[in-house]
């Protein structure tokens, strides 16, 4: 099977970063969203945006396997951070992804356990994880990049109540609203997962104010950064 990767971008700024640089591009479209077919960096590309939140992500990274067989995904936004050595403007790799607003206790399932699922987190490529952070450091120097547990849910966490909770259960490195949702379905099909998120906010009561901020400069960050790993596929 021929290589193809799957590109989801959260922000319209990086969507169109990328779309900018691709060749031999075909427009796409498909259950109400707009897929980009073509090459980046000479390598075999899908891109597109998938809006807000778990089903919107999941949905679309399963139109890419049904339509455009795609072997991996990658997925690129930002994040509000629950660990405090990292800081607005670092970089995260998801390891693995789980659910902070899954509940099932009541059936003897353990809080952000997916019933009759057989794992509780979601666990992304190694290899793209590797290529992900070597590409970081060539492009973004300046940038600390951090690898470990993320956790979504839908809901835009900024209070610090929500946050300690998250932090509590699941001691996630940061929180935001589409990449368990993309590993899950990665895992279904089999396929090469990376997640990567840039750090916008703390996730607390300053999270308003930063978002809008540090936003441009995040989809700016990660789309250098996808281009460069592109290279080197």
């Amino acid at each position: 099977m021929s290589r193809k990767i799957g590109i989801i971008g959260a922000m319209e700024l990086e969507v169109e970063k990328l779309i900018e640089a691709m060749d031999d591009k075909k427009e796409i479209e498909y259950a109400k969203r707009t897929f980009y077919e073509g090459k980046l960096e000479g390598t075999d590309v899908v891109l597109a945006r998938c809006g807000v939140g778990k089903v919107n992500a999941g949905v679309t990274v399963q139109m890419m396997v049904d339509k455009f067989g795609i072997t991996e995904i990658i997925n690129t936004g930002v994040a509000g951070s629950l660990n405090e050595k990292i800081d607005i403007g670092d970089i995260v790799l998801a390891t693995n992804a789980v659910y902070h607003d899954m509940e099932a206790i009541a059936f003897g399932y353990e809080r952000g356990q997916v019933p009759q699922m057989d794992v509780f987190e979601f666990p992304t490529s190694k290899k793209l994880v590797d290529c992900a952070e070597a590409a970081c450091k060539k492009v973004n120097p300046d940038i600390k990049v951090f690898k470990g547990r993320i956790a979504s849910g839908d809901q835009f966490i900024a209070d610090k109540d929500t946050k300690n909770n998250i932090k509590k259960y699941f001691d996630p490195l940061c929180v935001e609203m589409e990449g368990a949702a993309m590993a899950h379905v990665a895992y279904l099909n089999d396929i090469g997962c990376l997640i990567i998120r840039a750090i916008s906010d703390k996730a607390d009561d300053s999270a308003e104010m930063d978002y809008p901020t540090f936003e441009r400069k995040a989809a700016i960050h990660c789309a250098g950064m996808v281009r460069e790993m592109m290279k080197n596929m």
